[in-house]
């Protein structure tokens, strides 16, 4: 059985002291890639080492997260155009909005993510987005640039069947994680008629850690708790659905392979 974790911070402070167990975990787990996706210019140094001591397994993804468009976004977003020309990343991410603890940046969030959506689209690149508490803003966003040369992931994807269905009409996966084993996520439900081709697996260690092991720091490894909860869903058998879902973040992250 081969795994991807789509999105996942292995490069933070969390997995200083063990890493290498970390990733030797995921590997016997059956996960072969990790894609780590960009936050701000502060955490570029330790993502890039992470991708440069596992080459070919972990794969860096470029962009501005909205919690971290602040005073100085316009800073951070010249320093993600300039990576952007330097070399090739995996997709443009994570960017979106999030509207879950301040709105105080809204206006350069949308600004922020606008313009990232314009690089990925001049640099032929995916974006993974980030919807917290903002999904069908995100989905309108994308409608705006949705001309056939736009795709990517709804990451920790947790909403209702509504907002799934447009965002399989846009051409866009679900990222699935940890809230999927949660007792009153709700996700089961949407997911059971939303079809297998549009989802992809993730953790996003160290949060959103699955059930068994809520409360604690989530790692890759994990993520065979996430897809055996979703062949019970399915009612597929686990290694069709690793099969599909591997085959859909390799369709979705070609550029970087």
């Amino acid at each position: 059985m081969e795994l991807v974790d789509t999105h996942c911070h292995l490069y933070g402070e969390e997995f200083t002291a063990d890493i290498d167990q970390v990733i030797e975990r995921a590997k016997a787990a059956g996960v072969k890639r990790f894609y780590l996706p960009g936050i701000d210019s502060t955490a570029i140094p330790s993502m890039l080492e992470l991708e440069a001591r596992f080459p070919g397994e972990c794969i860096a993804m470029m962009g501005l997260h909205p919690c971290y468009v602040k005073e100085n976004y316009l800073e951070e977003l010249e320093i993600v155009r300039q990576w952007l020309q330097q070399r090739k990343f995996a997709a443009v991410g994570e960017i979106g909005l999030d509207f879950y603890w301040d709105r105080t940046f809204e206006v350069q969030q949308y600004e922020a993510f606008r313009t990232q959506i314009g690089w990925a689209k001049e640099y032929s690149l995916p974006i993974v987005i980030h919807s917290r508490n903002s999904t069908q803003e995100c989905i309108n966003i994308v409608k705006e640039f949705r001309d056939g040369g736009l795709k990517g992931v709804f990451h920790c994807f947790s909403g209702s069947a509504e907002l799934a269905r447009q965002i399989v009409q846009q051409g866009f996966l679900l990222g699935i994680g940890g809230v999927l084993t949660y007792k009153n996520a709700g996700l089961p439900e949407v997911l059971k008629d939303i079809p297998l081709e549009h989802i992809v697996l993730e953790t996003d260690a160290p949060y959103l850690t699955p059930v068994p092991f809520r409360g604690k720091r989530n790692e890759s490894s994990y993520l065979t708790h996430i897809i055996a909860k979703l062949a019970e869903v399915k009612e597929m058998d686990v290694e069709e659905v690793a099969r599909i879902t591997t085959a859909n973040a390799a369709s979705l992250f070609t550029p970087a392979l």
